[in-house]
């Protein structure tokens, strides 16, 4: 399917609301995976990053949360915990299984209803349709209210969205989900050509946001509304330390794919999960994981439609 979910054990699913423009995605393992995190953006809204620290105790997480609604939209992690919880599934502290679930959050306040946010029903609801064969991609969940190009503020924004792809090299598999949300433009890897961004005057094609840096332009209103994030899941046998080298590694993908990435104003976030099931070099697993992750974002922006007047790059003439 060329999708996150081509990884065994994992399941994705989506939950949101398109007349208040946001919504959440959900990445569940509920045998556990060991987990890490790179958190690279000067902007970031996270949840249980720390614990996957290498130095940190807990191995394994039942489940990702990505969403919407800025810090607000925090609050649908509760309703996957208590889906995983009527399951029994999470970390056995004894007297109780605690699901580890980890996540981050989207800044779309702005477009939509920006008192409406995800939350505990929402966040169940994405586990309910969470499927083990989820290529859903666009206007989908956390990327519902996603947008791209804000330098010029969101006036100029375009459409940016979610994202889904897979990498395989003989048994090992490498699979990403992205939610494109980011002050800088995505550009086309193989040939650097702008495809979504910041628009320019006249919103007839793109201002590029790059050149506007190098003349000195300033950043308009939209500067604090960004954030990329998403996860990579491989079935690689992968440490803490492992996994948390992995998800650094993805990061190229964004570097490849949004200029500039990993701004003041960006929040950018990548998970990593290991089901473990065959043996591979980290560097290799790092490789592909940035393509896929590469591969992700640019289908985030081609599969998204237009939304609250933020036009997708199929729609602009």
């Amino acid at each position: 399917m060329d999708c996150l979910t081509d990884v065994r054990g994992i399941r994705v699913g989506h939950a949101g609301d398109l007349q208040a423009a946001t919504g959440c995605t959900v990445v569940i393992c509920e045998s556990g995976a060991v987990a890490g995190v790179d958190v690279r953006g000067g902007a970031p809204g996270t949840r249980e990053t720390d614990l996957l620290d290498s130095k940190n105790l807990v191995e394994k997480v039942h489940a990702l949360y990505l969403s919407g609604g800025s810090a607000f939209g925090l609050d649908g992690a509760s309703g996957v915990m208590r889906y995983l919880e009527e399951r029994d599934i999470g970390f056995d502290t004894g007297v109780a299984k605690v699901p580890i679930v980890p996540g981050a959050v989207i800044f779309d306040l702005s477009i939509g209803d920006s008192k409406k946010r995800p939350d505990f029903k929402m966040g169940y609801d994405a586990c309910l349709n969470a499927s083990d064969k989820n290529d859903m991609m666009g206007n989908v969940g956390a990327g519902i209210g996603a947008t791209v190009g804000k330098y010029f503020g969101d006036e100029f924004s375009m459409k940016g969205g979610l994202g889904t792809a897979s990498i395989r090299a003989g048994d090992l598999l490498v699979g990403a989900l992205v939610v494109v949300n980011c002050l800088g433009d995505v550009v086309d890897p193989e040939n650097g050509t702008i495809i979504a961004g910041t628009l320019n005057m006249e919103k007839t094609g793109f201002a590029n946001t790059i050149e506007l840096m190098k003349r000195g332009f300033s950043g308009g209103a939209g500067l604090g509304r960004n954030t990329t994030i998403g996860v990579i899941a491989t079935n690689a046998r992968l440490s803490k330390a492992g996994a948390n080298k992995a998800a650094s590694m993805a990061h190229n993908g964004l570097a490849r794919t949004i200029k500039p990435v990993h701004t003041m104003y960006d929040g950018d976030a990548i998970f990593c999960l290991s089901t473990g099931e065959i043996d591979a070099d980290i560097s290799i697993v790092g490789a592909l994981a940035a393509e896929a992750v590469a591969k992700a974002v640019v289908r985030a922006v081609e599969s998204a439609e237009t939304l609250y007047g933020r036009i997708c790059c199929r729609d602009l003439k």
